[in-house]
């Protein structure tokens, strides 16, 4: 009898889950379950999709309760494919954690204290490991990190021009979509062999987003910092700004802090720009000028930043688009690239508009692809070792499956 992973990613609003097969690691189902006040909305796909299809009455007002329901269908459902291992996604795992690893009490001591970092995901993940282990107390759960990827980065690419003190008590650059980027550097290998260990930039473009400069598939510069406001205009968040002008919010316009940070976070980036909307999709069918300028700066940002981390890795060999715009949006693609071409980032029109893995013309020198973000599939990956290492240790014995309270 083979086994099952549960991926579990959840955020201020949503669930997303997704199951694999132990052995292969293959899909059974994704899903995400929506939160919106009045009801739980669950969306699924894959072969197992219809057991996950809905929440029963009101199974999903809290957190722990959707989580609850999720192992228990597991476990009536997958009969044949016993749960033997939860991998979450965890958004900052700090300076400590470097890579994947079993949870513990003092790694969520370690995951509390990170919380003013990443205080609108981190209390979720948190609370998401506290839910497992209440329902299951011997499931073993893995943490895999956002930030993790990006420790591979040398020294000067994590400092800021700060004191050196607070450097030391850990004000640097962390980076985030370390999972995503990671899926992309696996992938590459089969994509794009030739340039996979090259000069790579990385771009997840979604309602967060963020560059990441690669070299033989390793991190060596990214575009968030110390918080995942740092770096490219997007959604909602503003993306790097002036610090001044903060200041001047503050002292001179007299809004709060957290006035400052609702603005920054909430209000800014696509919607703030357009007024309109932060969906992609809404701007590009608009008439209205506002719509089209905040689409054109998002494409100015990104392909600024994109010189930038050119600097970082060297030139550039490969450019890979993911994440929801950068799969979906072949205007804001071709607008991007549009803006690299005295770098020789030309796409194929035809290509880009189809959204074929290969999108940049053939006699381009760099080469450009668009790679489906699959973060799942990362943890799945990391959760399947570490749970191998604990039979490993545990003297080869197949453990039985654990029960849900």
């Amino acid at each position: 009898m083979t086994s099952s992973i549960l991926v579990l990613n959840v955020g201020s609003s949503t669930l997303k889950f997704a199951l694999f097969d132990g052995a292969g690691l293959d899909l059974l189902c994704r899903g995400v379950i929506e939160d919106r006040g009045a009801g739980f909305p669950v969306s699924t796909s894959g072969p197992y999709a219809p057991a996950f299809a809905a929440l029963p009455g009101a199974a999903g007002a809290t957190l722990p309760a959707r989580i609850e329901w999720l192992l228990r269908t597991a476990a009536t459902k997958l009969v044949d494919r016993p749960l033997a291992a939860v991998g979450h996604r965890v958004v900052h795992g700090g300076t400590t954690f470097a890579e994947p690893a079993i949870v513990n009490a003092a790694m969520l001591d370690e995951l509390g204290r990170l919380i003013p970092l990443a205080p609108a995901h981190q209390p979720h993940n948190i609370a998401a490991i506290a839910a497992v282990t209440a329902m299951a107390p011997d499931l073993p759960q893995i943490a895999c990190f956002d930030t993790a990827f990006h420790r591979t980065q040398p020294r000067v690419a994590q400092l800021y021009p700060l004191p050196r003190a607070l450097s030391d008590e850990g004000l640097l650059r962390f980076g985030f979509h370390g999972l995503s980027y990671e899926h992309v550097a696996q992938a590459l290998v089969e994509v794009a062999p030739d340039h996979a260990n090259g000069r790579v930039i990385a771009a997840h473009l979604g309602h967060g987003a963020s560059l990441c400069a690669m070299r033989n598939r390793q991190s060596v510069g990214t575009t968030m910092g110390f918080t995942s406001l740092e770096g490219l205009m997007m959604g909602t968040r503003s993306g790097s700004i002036d610090p001044g002008l903060i200041l001047y919010l503050i002292r001179d316009r007299g809004m709060t802090v957290e006035a400052v940070g609702d603005l920054l976070n909430s209000r800014s980036g696509l919607l703030g720009v357009s007024g309109l909307s932060d969906d992609v999709r809404i701007l590009a069918q608009s008439p209205d000028p506002s719509a089209a300028e905040a689409l054109d700066l998002f494409a100015y940002r990104a392909a600024r930043e994109i010189g930038s981390l050119m600097v970082a890795v060297g030139g550039l060999d490969l450019l890979v688009f993911t994440g929801g715009i950068g799969e979906n949006s072949a205007s804001l693609r071709a607008a991007i690239c549009e803006r690299l071409r005295w770098a020789d980032v030309i796409l194929d029109p035809a290509r880009n508009e189809q959204g074929l893995p290969r999108i940049s013309a053939e006699a381009a020198r760099v080469k450009v692809f668009v790679i489906p973000a699959n973060e799942e599939l990362v943890i799945a990956t990391a959760t399947r070792e570490l749970t191998a290492g604990l039979a490993g240790r545990s003297g080869g014995k197949r453990r039985s499956p654990p029960s849900v309270r």
